[in-house]
């Protein structure tokens, strides 16, 4: 089964098209963002560091949390041209954050911006976005439908994966259409 999101894209996105992706983060995650992106902080790494800060225990990277977008992106080819976060509450290891994006404007030419929120189990908002981008035109949806025709080789996420698209929960076999 072909991801749902990247069959959305297919059929064309519009303003106020909303999709909601949800993801636990680990230490170990952390542990190796901060090895690529060589961010030490003690806050991510030193309890005593945290206790000083007023945090419940160490927390997750803010832009690992916000890199949840990158799978709303790779999944409908979105080029981000901007993104402006602003993190409102720490995450920590084991937290599951659910991230919704919703497109606020799309122009004829592709150009798009969205807005993304993202919440805790407890419901509360840990961080919000503001994004940017191009989003694909009608000849790259066009090489997007053969390449999931051609079993999407170059996507790691399938249809196993369960998304919210406009509030709808899409599983293995549901159809996307409108």
């Amino acid at each position: 089964m072909p991801n749902p999101v990247r069959l959305k894209c297919i059929q064309g996105l519009k303003e106020g098209d909303t999709f909601t992706f949800e993801r636990t983060f680990s230490r170990q995650e952390t542990e190796q963002f901060g090895d690529l992106t060589r961010d030490y902080n003690p806050v991510h790494y030193d309890r005593r560091w945290t206790d000083a800060k007023g945090f419940d225990g160490l927390i997750c990277h803010g832009l690992l949390v916000g890199s949840i977008i990158c799978e709303f992106g790779g999944q409908v080819g979105w080029l981000a041209t901007g993104m402006d976060f602003k993190f409102i509450g720490p995450v920590y290891f084991g937290d599951t954050i659910c991230c919704t994006v919703t497109l606020s404007r799309i122009e004829e030419n592709g150009r798009a911006e969205a807005e993304a929120t993202f919440t805790n189990t407890d419901g509360k908002t840990v961080c919000l976005a503001r994004l940017t981008g191009r989003l694909p035109m009608e000849p790259e949806r066009e090489i997007l439908d053969r390449m999931v025709h051609e079993g999407d080789p170059t996507n790691k996420i399938d249809g196993e994966r369960a998304y919210r698209i406009d509030q709808r929960l899409c599983l293995k076999s549901e159809s996307v259409s409108d």
